[in-house]
C-alpha cells in the first residue's frame, strides 16, 4: 500500500489529473498579491475550462445549459475525454513551472531578508 508523504509528493504527482489542473488556480490565488495577476488569470482560465469538460463528462444532462455531453461510456467519448485531458495537462505544465518559479523567487527573497544584516 502506498503512503505518500510530503517529502515524496513530487514522485506521485499526477499532472494529468483534472483536479491537479484545477488546483493550479487554487495555489496561484493563494500567492496573490505576492505574484502578478497574469499567472493567476491563466490558471483560472485553465480551471474553468477543465471544470466545463468535467461537467460535460458527468452523468447529468446539461444540454439545456449549453454543455454538450462527452459520453465516456462509448469508445468515441472516452477518446475525446483522454484527448482533452492530455491537452489540459499540456496547458497546465508551463503554468505549474511558472508557479514553482514564483515560489522559488519568493523563498529566495525571504531568505535574503532573513540573512541580510539590518540597516
Amino acid at each position: 500500500m502506498l503512503q505518500p508523504a510530503s517529502d515524496d509528493r513530487s514522485a506521485y504527482e499526477q499532472p494529468g489529473c483534472l483536479h491537479a489542473g484545477m488546483d493550479l488556480y487554487k495555489h496561484a490565488f493563494r500567492l496573490t498579491p505576492m505574484i502578478c495577476s497574469d499567472p493567476v488569470a491563466d490558471c483560472f482560465e485553465l480551471a474553468r475550462d477543465i471544470r466545463v469538460m468535467d461537467m460535460r463528462a458527468a452523468p447529468y444532462d446539461l444540454v439545456d445549459l449549453g454543455f454538450e455531453p462527452i459520453r465516456i461510456e462509448t469508445v468515441e467519448g472516452k477518446a475525446t475525454y483522454v484527448r482533452e485531458q492530455r491537452a489540459f495537462a499540456e496547458r497546465g505544465a508551463p503554468l505549474r513551472r511558472r508557479l514553482i518559479e514564483e515560489c522559488e523567487r519568493l523563498l529566495d527573497s525571504l531568505t535574503e531578508c532573513l540573512t541580510s544584516p539590518s540597516s
